[in-house]
């Protein structure tokens, strides 16, 4: 039998232990955290990222950094997420884009729903038919009109093969019974710059990236993919109201981590990132862009990034695209 003190040492010896432990996890974070952005620098999600990034940086007390990894429809950046040790400094953006990958990569070098943690959605946001200024269509009728006139005579930028703007665009064209030609390129930022530059003559992008040069005048926005008219643009009609409403394109921004990240983790990243996308001017900013903050829990996350999935390889099947 051991003597009273030697259990009373042994539970003071435990009690500090798990004290200490307790501290520690409840320390975190204790350094900078790494944000992997898997698009080009200046795109939709990597200007949420840094907005975001930002405040979180200054709501956790450590630095923020936001890094880019494009390529290989996102999977570049997140298969970095997902093999980066699960103890909360590695985070990863996922966004709607991405999520076409597994029905096009045969040899992904990762299982969406089994090796990324759902952290939050950020923000939902919606896409525009957008033109250049020079070609002369002034609504979706008149462009469905001049492309019949000309069969392969327009040609539409994207952010590259396999995207689901690539993808809409090819629905686009089964529904309005028209045929354009496909030009992809490496993100959007020079998908977008193509269609400013009248290299191509239209682009499915947001108003994040659209606005500045829909107010210089050299781009003009015919419709919007969102479900119903954007608050801060009224005058831009839906897809929907025209006659289109299988074709509704939304967007979203998430951060994800690597799977096994603990619980504890989770909800402080959670918390503090919902918090952030509630701040009023933060809701002005995402309104600017065309986009509604979402703070989507863990849970909502999974099934999001579920029926995307479900959707984007639907959307491969019958649009038959594949990557080279």
């Amino acid at each position: 039998m051991r003597p009273a003190s030697a259990l009373i040492a042994g539970t003071l010896l435990f009690s500090i232990a798990t004290a200490a432990c307790d501290a520690h996890a409840g320390a975190y974070p204790e350094r900078s955290i790494r944000l992997i952005v898997p698009t080009t620098q200046g795109s939709g999600p990597d200007l949420v990222a840094r907005l975001v990034g930002e405040r979180l940086a200054a709501s956790i007390g450590q630095p923020v950094v936001i890094e880019n990894r494009p390529g290989a429809i996102g999977t570049i950046g997140l298969n970095a997420v997902a093999k980066a040790p699960p103890d909360g400094y590695t985070l990863g953006v996922l966004t709607t884009a991405y999520l076409a990958a597994p029905s096009l990569i045969a040899q992904m070098p990762y299982d969406t729903g089994r090796d990324l943690t759902p952290v939050a959605v950020l923000s939902s946001g919606f896409q525009n038919l957008n033109v250049r200024a020079t070609l002369p269509v002034y609504s979706v009728s008149e462009l469905v009109s001049h492309a019949k006139a000309k069969p392969g005579g327009l040609k539409y930028s994207t952010q590259g093969n396999g995207t689901p703007a690539h993808l809409i665009m090819k629905h686009l064209e089964q529904l309005m019974d028209i045929d354009l030609i496909h030009v992809p390129y490496k993100g959007g930022p020079p998908a977008t710059t193509a269609l400013v530059r009248g290299d191509v003559d239209v682009c499915i992008a947001g108003m994040i990236t659209m606005a500045p040069h829909i107010k210089s005048g050299a781009v003009r926005a015919l419709a919007t993919f969102a479900p119903r008219r954007l608050a801060a643009h009224p005058e831009l009609p839906t897809i929907a109201e025209l006659g289109y409403p299988e074709l509704e394109f939304s967007g979203w921004v998430g951060v994800v981590a690597p799977a096994g990240t603990s619980s504890e983790v989770i909800e402080r990243l959670r918390k503090a990132l919902t918090q952030i996308v509630a701040q009023p001017d933060m809701k002005e900013r995402l309104g600017q862009w065309g986009m509604e903050p979402a703070g989507l829990a863990p849970s909502e996350f999974m099934r999001l990034v579920d029926s995307e999935l479900k959707r984007y390889g639907r959307l491969v099947r019958e649009a038959r695209i594949t990557v080279d």
